[in-house]
């Protein structure tokens, strides 16, 4: 069934201001402009973060929608698939680099002020208890390749290509050499090399 609505959740410290975000929301508007989009600014809480997206889509057909997730988003939006599979069928996720243990690689900044990269005036603690709301979001890998796009960069600097790989083994992977234009963890090539096969696995409902 075509996708017919699409929520997109972006990583740690980012915002729906993220380049990929907003590539995918100009797409989209201009593919698909009946397709239902959703990019919320999620707060620094995952439990808090899920709860809002959780309320948000709680009315979408779960045939008929689809996750883009990035970095910490990825994380995300493997927990979403999972909890809106069932009968009526399961969502489709893309993992554009995704987080796959956020729990350890983001207990170095409990107690930090953090700030957002598209708005550095405003900042957050990262609270302790935000690791173990981390850890309650952890989900089994799928093994189904026509649910899961993971676009992985070896050369991501921020997280390790190698457990991205093992973590997203059952499903679709594109991956992107290290040295290669682009192989970054902010897919700065998304725009031109991924973006078209990202839609196309989708398939945006016209």
């Amino acid at each position: 069934m075509p996708t017919t609505h699409l929520l997109y959740l972006h990583g740690f410290r980012s915002s729906p201001q993220s380049a990929k975000a907003l590539r995918m929301a100009e797409a989209v508007a201009a593919g698909a402009p009946r397709v239902v989009w959703w990019c919320p600014q999620l707060p620094p809480s995952p439990r808090e973060a899920m709860a809002r997206v959780a309320e948000g889509i709680r009315d979408w057909p779960a045939d008929g929608m689809a996750v883009v997730g990035s970095s910490l988003g990825g994380y995300y939006a493997s927990w979403v698939q999972a909890r809106r599979s069932g009968p009526a069928g399961c969502p489709k996720a893309v993992l554009l680099n995704p987080a796959v243990d956020p729990a350890r690689d983001l207990a170095r900044y409990i107690g930090q002020p953090q700030t957002q990269w598209h708005r550095p005036e405003e900042s957050f603690f990262f609270d302790p208890a935000f690791i173990d709301e981390l850890r309650a979001l952890r989900v089994p890998p799928r093994d189904d390749p026509a649910r899961q796009l993971a676009v992985i960069a070896e050369g991501d600097e921020v997280l390790d290509a190698r457990e991205m790989r093992a973590r997203y083994a059952g499903a679709r992977q594109r991956l992107v050499p290290a040295g290669a234009p682009g192989s970054d963890h902010a897919l700065s090539a998304f725009d031109t090399d991924h973006l078209a096969a990202v839609l196309d696995f989708l398939d945006l409902a016209d």
